[in-house]
């Protein structure tokens, strides 16, 4: 998994824009974010490293959304929560991960410091 996410303490970095990608481009499977027309490797380097810090810094950040949610489905002062096993089942993880996010999501809705499920 990537870097762990900057907790709620520390300033969350801003990630390069992820340009929109027109339609036409986008059918093209050579096409990757205008990636290919950058010829000068020094700014192809640049960019291409701006984009994955950026798709890394979204998906930490989606992982984290899943754990609230899985959290919240899961809560046990619902009247029609899920079991972990059931979780595990919509979100199509093992029932063990499906219970280590729940706790990493109950964690970031108390607002405590966690590093991710992987460390649970």
């Amino acid at each position: 998994m990537a870097e762990p996410t900057p907790r709620r303490h520390e300033p969350r970095l801003r990630p390069a824009p992820l340009l929109f990608e027109p339609a036409e481009a986008a059918g093209d499977p050579e096409h990757f974010f205008d990636l290919e027309s950058i010829d000068d490797p020094r700014a192809l380097l640049a960019r291409a490293t701006e984009l994955a810090q950026a798709f890394r810094a979204a998906a930490d950040r989606a992982v984290e959304f899943q754990a609230i949610a899985a959290a919240q489905l899961a809560d046990p002062r619902r009247f029609d929560r899920l079991t972990a096993a059931d979780v595990a089942e919509r979100a199509e993880w093992t029932e063990d991960y499906a219970k280590k996010m729940i706790e990493f999501g109950r964690d970031l809705m108390r607002g405590r410091d966690s590093s991710g499920p992987e460390a649970i």
